[in-house]
């Protein structure tokens, strides 16, 4: 079982996880010059550490925090705080190749999250409410838009929690939030969502559901929320993963103005209702017809019609920090992707113990549509087995479009290894497994009848398994160049692995 190497306590809040990657030299920088949040800050994290499946050039870089926005006084923005493994692995205490174990154990020993009085909840050190004469969130807060062309201004790392008005039992998760006007949100939600669940059980009853959206905090939240069916099923709450994480439980409170619970550390919480049978076009304010960049790189459409968050209240810590995030960058990545590790682990192993060393959910398919998969064959009984885990990886994540098999001895980290496998170790005819006619994810603008006429429908693509591992009774045929071992550090004391 993988276990955190932080020091229980270290990290609870953002502010502790800044406090952490203030320790080291290159995972933090800030400026003092007054950035625009209309496509400003997202037009310089592009350059500086957005990476991912954004437009090149970009690269991996440092979190950054912008202290002045333009329009805002005492509000700073965080971009790109997971927009690297290595940034994640540190603020999660576990090695960079073994964060899907640690979020796979995690999932298994969950923690539920606990109620804290008011009184101790820093993120309603400041209580803004609708009923107030000048309420107006776009003043509040500076939502940022990633280009000149979406739909508006978007808060796109808000925690949503909600709860099953039928059963009591919660949710969270990230949503694309659009600031349509004073005191109304759009909410954007991919088909399947809990949150969607809860909202359609208590819209046939013509209720508006309770709603919270916590805004800069623990990053092991952040992650937690990730998860998907069927590891963690209509009912599961993720924030017990964050417990998990932590070893301690994140604390809720109890929101001021709907009945609803927020996380308590939070440095935003807004707190609103999602309205039954009230629907706008996401774009109704600008028309560009565009929503925002979206994980594949490409910018998604203005939906026609989404469901509206009337918002009671805004609290909020003093001085508090937004976290956003760039759709395409590095950050989606590694939200999405961890767990999706994590997820094709924990289902692989039950099948087959001990023959999936390990998996990366690579950044070309934000996390979701690609898995590299390091498969051990033991035995000529093992052959097929391989494709037999693509498969089961494929029922424990529904949006995985792509699977590349390799052996034990190719770095999965490592792209250009990955490639050295295909070039020498696949037969495109014999090697390669086509699964027509299976829904995937909607983002995706190539599965539409109009690219490939073999498909029904948008939304469905052929998955693909590339089996680059090399036949076991072949395998004497295909051992790589055996170096001698040597101390490096005797010819270079400064060498790092």
């Amino acid at each position: 079982m993988i276990k955190s190497s932080l020091e229980k306590g270290s990290v609870y809040d953002l502010r502790s996880a800044l406090a952490l990657l203030e320790r080291y030299p290159d995972e933090l920088i800030t400026t003092d010059v007054e950035a625009d949040p209309s496509a400003e800050i997202s037009g310089v994290y592009r350059y500086i550490g957005a990476r991912g499946t954004v437009m090149r050039p970009t690269k991996l870089g440092p979190a950054m925090i912008f202290n002045k926005v333009k329009g805002f006084r005492d509000v700073r923005v965080l971009i790109g705080l997971l927009a690297s493994r290595q940034r994640v692995a540190r603020l999660l205490g576990a090695p960079v190749d073994k964060l899907g174990f640690l979020l796979k154990d995690s999932v298994n020993n969950p923690i539920p999250p606990v109620v804290i009085s008011a009184d101790k909840a820093v993120c309603q050190e400041v209580v803004h409410r609708a009923t107030d004469k000048d309420f107006d969130i776009r003043t509040l807060l500076p939502a940022p838009t990633n280009t000149e062309e979406d739909a508006g201004p978007y808060f796109t790392m808000g925690m949503c929690y909600a709860s099953d008005p039928d059963t009591g039992e919660s949710d969270v998760t990230i949503h694309r939030l659009c600031v349509q006007s004073a005191d109304e949100i759009s909410m954007y939600f991919v088909p399947g969502r809990h949150l969607d669940q809860f909202r359609m059980k208590a819209e046939a009853k013509g209720e508006a559901l309770p709603i919270s959206i916590s805004i800069g905090v623990d990053p092991a939240i952040e992650i937690g929320a990730c998860f998907e069916p069927p590891t963690t099923p209509l009912g599961f709450d993720e924030l017990q993963v964050a417990g998990s994480l932590r070893d301690q439980a994140v604390e809720l409170v109890d929101c001021v103005s709907v009945r609803a619970r927020a996380i308590a550390n939070a440095e935003i919480v807004i707190e609103g209702e999602l309205i039954p049978n009230y629907r706008v076009r996401e774009d109704q304010n600008t028309h560009t017809g565009k929503a925002m960049p979206e994980f594949p790189g490409y910018t998604g459409e203005a939906k026609q019609e989404v469901p509206v968050i009337k918002v009671k209240a805004v609290t909020h810590r003093r001085n508090p920090i937004l976290q956003t995030v760039i759709g395409p960058s590095e950050e989606h990545v590694n939200m999405a992707g961890i767990p999706t590790e994590a997820s094709i682990l924990q289902m692989v192993d039950k099948a087959m113990p001990g023959r999936l060393l390990n998996v990366y959910a690579h950044p070309s398919g934000g996390g979701k549509y690609l898995a590299v998969m390091q498969f051990k064959k033991a035995s000529l009984n093992d052959e097929g087995r391989q494709r037999q885990a693509a498969l089961l990886a494929f029922a424990a994540f529904g949006e995985l479009k792509h699977v590349i098999l390799v052996d034990e001895d190719v770095d999965i980290f490592d792209t250009d290894d990955v490639l050295w496998a295909m070039q020498t170790r696949y037969q495109g005819d014999v090697s390669t497994v086509f699964i027509p006619g299976v829904r995937c994810h909607p983002l995706d603008p190539s599965q539409t009848p109009d690219f490939n006429p073999l498909l029904q429908d948008t939304g469905i693509s052929c998955k693909t398994i590339f089996d680059c591992t090399v036949p076991f009774k072949l395998k004497e045929h295909f051992t790589r160049s055996q170096f001698k071992e040597v101390d490096v550090k005797r010819f270079v004391p400064d060498y790092q692995p």
